[in-house]
């Protein structure tokens, strides 16, 4: 009896992971992923759609016509056609070809909104994935999170957030590709406050840079102040990513997917901003340094064909507004390292007044890696503005090495307290 109130009492996303982990049997987790992420993100366009649709009905004496799709696009929601809809995939959840079925419905989909074109997943069909099973998904997800909360969008975006987190954990080294934690993340959005303006995230993952930007704004200002820009250089992780900013209603048409990265191919070339918020890979030596060696980018001295960090930071830099800022994840090494010219580089930086701030981070925050990590702030106007001291000269050092707290032998997180603390 005291188990049954246990699990009662979990919240509503422990208790839906747990069910859908147990539907994924021998599926590797990599896999598996996207066919509960994908049907998360399904039944989220669906309850949008059919609250739309279902005021749109009651206002058709008025001359509303519940299946055109300018009346849905008008209120910024996805336009669902019949066979897509979660009650035609209810109805047939227990049909041997339900995976068929939901890929078709991916594919009608994409087809009436532009938007999502090469986004969703077309997974559900693999020979791997039992029918039955994937019937249990539809109905788990479906059921769940409507009877849980009144409002079930906001729910369903927190717990597609849940998911890719404990994904990137059960991944464990692949996970933390896709997956900045939250903590983390959390800890960069707080201390760099993007209340207004444009934000990029030049190596964006699967978006929670974005998404914790924009439920700051919520807290603080007014969400439509922000707009994002990012890039991905893994299809893969992009749409991730573009289902991510969607179910959060986040416009997303400047996230990029290419694979030549950042670098080599800059989608935002000629963009300004006023935040850049980024984890991008730590030492990084397939960043194709050897054909950049006179790029415009490096003001601050040419950083090494083989480690990409002094890159990654005038990329910023040079995107970075006349007042605007950088928050950023680093490889510990950044600080100190003196190969091939880094030191020259920081003691330029460090000259011209751009660092802010530094963070020494504690070991096991990140799931792909045990390198030791910092953050860095950067900022182009340090000066007094009436608000701030004259600290252009200054440098704020951090020490959180021993803050956070084990959620398993391998992992650490910071807790809210830890974060307001920083």
């Amino acid at each position: 009896m005291a188990k049954k109130k246990e699990i009662a009492d979990e919240p509503l996303e422990k208790q839906l992971w747990k069910a859908a982990d147990k539907l994924r049997k021998n599926i590797d987790a990599a896999e598996y992923k996207h066919v509960v992420l994908g049907l998360i993100f399904l039944r989220y366009i669906s309850v949008s759609f059919e609250d739309l649709y279902n005021k749109l009905k009651q206002e058709i004496d008025l001359g509303a016509d519940p299946e055109d799709r300018e009346e849905y696009k008008a209120e910024n929601v996805f336009y669902v056609p019949a066979e897509a809809r979660w009650s035609t995939l209810v109805a047939n959840a227990k049909d041997p070809k339900i995976g068929k079925l939901i890929d078709e419905a991916m594919d009608a989909i994409e087809k009436d909104n532009p938007s999502l074109k090469g986004v969703l997943p077309k997974v559900f069909a693999r020979p791997n994935l039992d029918p039955t099973s994937l019937g249990e998904l539809v109905d788990l997800i479906g059921n769940s999170t409507l009877s849980a909360a009144t409002n079930s969008a906001d729910l369903l975006g927190h717990v597609f957030e849940y998911f890719l987190g404990e994904f990137a954990l059960a991944e464990g080294k692949k996970g933390g590709q896709f997956y900045t934690p939250r903590s983390v993340v959390e800890l960069l959005v707080n201390m760099l406050e993007p209340y207004k303006g444009r934000v990029l995230d030049p190596c964006c993952g699967s978006g929670g840079m974005f998404v914790q930007s924009e439920k700051f704004v919520e807290q603080h200002g007014r969400v439509n102040d922000i707009s994002i820009f990012g890039q991905e250089s893994n299809q893969t992780t992009w749409r991730l990513c573009k289902m991510n900013l969607a179910i959060r209603g986040i416009d997303a048409s400047q996230v990029k997917w290419n694979t030549e990265g950042s670098f080599l191919n800059d989608a935002h070339r000629d963009v300004k901003v006023d935040y850049v918020i980024a984890n991008p890979p730590f030492n990084d030596s397939d960043w194709s340094g050897d054909l950049l060696r006179s790029d415009g980018r490096w003001k601050y001295g040419v950083p090494p064909a083989g480690n990409a960090n002094f890159a990654w930071i005038q990329h910023f830099i040079y995107h970075l507004a006349p007042a605007g800022q950088a928050g950023f994840v680093l490889a510990k090494g950044a600080l100190t390292s003196k190969n091939s010219g880094e030191g020259e580089i920081r003691k330029n930086l460090v000259d011209a007044g751009l660092v802010d701030c530094i963070v020494n981070l504690p070991a096991k925050l990140f799931l792909n890696t045990q390198i030791p990590a910092s953050l860095w702030f950067l900022s182009r106007s340090r000066c007094a503005d009436g608000s701030f001291r004259e600290r252009s000269q200054e440098i704020l050092f951090i020490d959180a090495r021993n803050m956070g707290h084990l959620i398993n032998r391998r992992t650490r997180e910071f807790s809210p307290e830890d974060i307001k603390l920083i």
